[in-house]
């Protein structure tokens, strides 16, 4: 438990030094917010109401402490409806505690500002929306990185320089060379398009798609298997090599020549001993992809046309939309440290030597 606290506080500096780099950095982009909001259609009336309701028209510094007061879970707000921290029911989800005077502290879920593209949509509902489908694909490609990176590492350890060996070894070596946009284009080509009739898979499409009648949106998992494939090929190859040099720094350790003195099979000294202590830097590897994949496979989920944080990150980006980006941003870095904080813990499940203090 202290050791969850202390990881707990190093990632709400880390979560706070995300904020700032973010807010400052996209906030000396070129372009005024409010035109971007507005569209074509705005004009100086317009541009000035929608600057004072959103904050824009106050001094960075200001805005900046508006930023926090919005992502923070204790918050304070103001009781005149025209200050942008009015607590207005329809921009925070909040309970409130107590007032002073004009202000007033609430709990509320944090608020990650509208976009500005998506008609005053909530930047959370847009996340909401296409982070469960990111979230489908990377376990998907995950687990059949673990499986296979897991079977064939083994295999290849046990192989040590035979021709199997050698092979596994040449695959894998080109699975971490190959640039995943280039893979997900060879693919969606040769299986989606050369192979349609043989496969039946298609270039492109997501998890959730409407019928042909435009009235009933059904789930089709076939559209899952190319992007998970190709998704899952870098981490594969990473851990079949991990597996393999870590099996065979395991095999030279005493306890496993005091195993098969015992007369214990080759079988049973991989199950019972030698795979457990050799999954550390595994654990670690998968962790770190798993992480990256949540944060959004850009390139796979554009390629393939999947409704996934990815490819929302390349339509605000090529839209300048930034409070869309921003959001992303925080909750890629949130899910980041959650995954590395429950990896350590399972490294002292692991490896009982490791002492998370």
């Amino acid at each position: 438990m202290n050791y969850i606290l202390n990881k707990t506080f190093y990632a709400f500096l880390t979560l706070f030094g995300v904020v700032t780099v973010i807010f400052f950095l996209f906030n000396v982009l070129p372009g005024d917010p409010a035109q971007m909001m507005l569209g074509q259609n705005e004009d100086s009336e317009q541009v000035a109401i929608v600057k004072a309701k959103y904050g824009f028209d106050k001094p960075m510094s200001t805005q900046y402490l508006y930023y926090l007061n919005d992502l923070s879970p204790l918050s304070f707000h103001s009781e005149n409806s025209k200050d942008y921290t009015f607590l207005s029911d329809g921009k925070y989800s909040a309970s409130k505690l107590f007032t002073i005077g004009n202000s007033t502290t609430v709990i509320k879920f944090p608020y990650l500002r509208e976009s500005f593209t998506k008609q005053g949509k909530k930047v959370s509902q847009v996340i909401g929306e296409t982070l469960p489908n990111t979230f489908v694909l990377a376990v998907s490609a995950i687990v059949i990185a673990i499986i296979l990176g897991i079977i064939f590492g083994i295999i290849s350890a046990l192989f040590k320089d035979h021709w199997i060996d050698k092979t596994i070894q040449i695959f894998s070596t080109l699975g971490m060379s190959v640039p995943s946009f280039f893979s997900a284009i060879l693919f969606a080509w040769f299986f989606g398009f050369v192979l349609h009739k043989y496969t039946n898979l298609e270039m492109t499409g997501s998890l959730y798609e409407l019928d042909d009648f435009g009235e009933k949106v059904n789930i089709k998992w076939k559209n899952l298997l190319l992007p998970a494939v190709v998704l899952g090929i870098r981490p594969l190859a990473v851990v079949i090599q991990l597996m393999r040099n870590s099996l065979l720094e395991v095999f030279n350790q005493d306890y496993i020549r005091t195993a098969r003195a015992k007369g214990l099979s080759e079988f049973q000294i991989i199950k019972r001993h030698a795979v457990k202590n050799a999954l550390n830097p595994v654990v670690t590897a998968i962790s770190g992809w798993f992480a990256s994949m949540l944060a959004g496979a850009v390139f796979v989920e554009y390629i393939f046309g999947w409704n996934g944080l990815g490819k929302e990150i390349v339509n605000a980006l090529n839209t300048l939309d930034l409070p869309v980006i921003m959001g992303s941003v925080l909750v890629i870095a949130l899910l980041f440290i959650i995954i590395n904080i429950f990896v350590d813990i399972i490294y002292g499940w692991l490896d009982p030597k490791v002492k998370l203090e």
